[in-house]
């Protein structure tokens, strides 16, 4: 098994990183494999070598021409500045350039200590591996810019969390590994040749058509930004919650990065909290766009070195009006209402409070509104009858709005089904897969990942999985811890 390896970050030299190999895992097992991924660096499922994958992936064995590191940054946690911290359980192996000309990072999670670890053990558990694997792919597929995930894979090596865990790996794949935080570490280090470098590089390598414009620097901050509101316009589009929105954890291309206590809201609820450490709620789900521009901002004060007075000005600006436009794109797309006009806003609102008053599932609730007849005048939802005169009157305004869309009814019904997911990554499917993997059974995690990857599509042989959460599942909640 060869690769070409491009590795543009490790030549920036150690003033970013720490080289350091992986500490393989002891009798390594696949929990599950991502074949669909392997094209992106170039592997054919049909024809690589299973055992030396398996070897690859549990960090057993670097290839030829790899060029392992811990990379470092810094980055506001809960508001609060953390001035080191870094890959404390990760390792770039390094990076491919692809016969398409993409850069994909392969990044070991999981890999050992590393010097940024802290009191840590380097390692990650099954549980934490396969949620990030899961979600990862469940964006992916609904169209969500975001990293992807290309393995799990467990050993008998005791880790001690709550109780005693498998260590466990999961392979990442991405764009880029640079971070918010990463600019913060070398600006507040006063290292402002190394954040000229590194923004430098991330012009060069992600951002290629910033070289010719007038004042690069600043547009690399406007780009990161209005990549940044993209994103969270679309997880309040499809009801999901990072949970730990600190600014080591944004990319600065823009992608869903770093899973940890992340949630697709079930019922809408607008104050939302996935993660049980959150006790202010400070990454609450109505939060996300301001804590997007928080973060953002962050970003403008670390890369004042480079940029123009103005810059952090416009970005706010840009910030906000990309943010506003594109929630409010996709959520009439939802309700397939066409291109905005006056008056749109407020039916997204309304329908949205009533939702939460009446603790409604957020994507159930749009794909049944999918399948609505605009010629009928009957308020038909089955989940909806004990409730249907609170309804009503939303109900009847919104298909006078449908009546002045250009398209016929049957377009827009398969235009609604193409952005209303059937299925979603709800917590409690999550749960019974790892419950099953953690007991050596890895088939309902692969029978879930198929299902995800066709999230639109009606599936009817797995209706049940796109039920609402049984009663046991009502309060699940998950940590940070990992």
């Amino acid at each position: 098994m060869t690769f070409q390896f491009t590795n543009l970050y490790s030549a920036l030299g150690e003033k970013f990183f720490a080289p350091l190999d992986p500490d393989g895992l002891q009798n390594p097992e696949f929990v599950i494999l991502n074949k669909d991924a392997l094209s992106l660096i170039d592997l054919n499922p049909s024809s690589v070598n299973e055992e030396q994958v398996l070897h690859l992936l549990s960090g057993s064995y670097l290839p030829e021409g790899s060029s392992p590191l811990a990379m470092v940054y810094s980055g506001h946690q809960f508001g609060g500045y953390s001035p080191q911290l870094g890959d404390g359980r990760g390792i770039l192996l390094g990076q491919i350039r692809n016969t398409r000309g993409e850069l994909w990072d392969l990044h070991l999670k999981g890999a050992g200590k590393t010097p940024f670890s802290r009191m840590g053990d380097g390692r990650a558990v099954l549980r934490s591996c396969i949620r990030e694997f899961l979600a990862s792919e469940a964006l992916f597929h609904l169209g969500i810019p975001t990293t992807r995930a290309l393995s799990v894979v467990t050993s008998d090596e005791p880790v001690r969390r709550e109780t005693i865990e498998r260590a466990s790996m999961l392979m990442r794949l991405s764009n880029s590994h640079i971070r918010f935080g990463s600019f913060e570490y070398f600006s507040y280090t006063e290292q402002y040749g190394a954040l000229k470098t590194l923004a430098d590089y991330t012009i060069e390598n992600h951002f290629p058509e910033l070289k010719s414009t007038e004042n690069p620097y600043d547009q690399l901050l406007i780009t990161a930004a209005t990549k940044t509101a993209s994103l969270i316009a679309q997880w309040q589009a499809y009801g999901f919650a990072h949970g730990v929105m600190n600014t080591d954890n944004m990319s600065i291309i823009g992608q869903t990065f770093d899973f940890g206590p992340f949630g697709f809201m079930e019922k809408y609820d607008p104050y939302y909290i996935c993660n049980h450490s959150d006790d202010r709620g400070r990454y609450a789900f109505n939060n996300q766009p301001s804590i997007g521009l928080w973060n953002s901002q962050a970003l403008a004060q670390a890369l004042t070195p480079l940029t123009g007075n103005d810059a952090g000005t416009i970005m706010i600006k840009k910030y906000k009006d990309t943010y506003k436009t594109t929630y409010q794109t996709l959520m009439n797309e939802k309700l397939g209402l066409g291109p905005i006009t006056s008056g749109d806003q407020s039916l997204t609102e309304e329908i949205l409070d009533l939702l939460e008053g009446y603790s409604v599932d957020y994507t159930n609730f749009f794909r049944e509104l999918s399948h609505v007849d605009e010629k009928s005048d009957e308020f038909f939802f089955p989940r909806l009858q004990s409730c249907a005169v609170e309804f009503k009157s939303w109900f009847s305004r919104y298909i006078d709005r449908l009546k002045h869309n250009q398209s016929d009814q049957l377009t827009r019904h398969k235009s609604m089904c193409a952005i209303n997911p059937k299925y979603i990554l709800r917590n409690y499917l999550a749960q019974l897969a790892i419950q099953k993997s953690e007991q050596g059974d890895h088939s309902e995690l692969n029978k879930l990942y198929e299902i995800l990857k066709n999230p639109y599509g009606e599936q009817p042989e797995h209706e049940q999985y796109a039920s609402e959460a049984p009663d046991w599942a009502q309060s699940l909640q998950i940590s940070c811890s990992s």
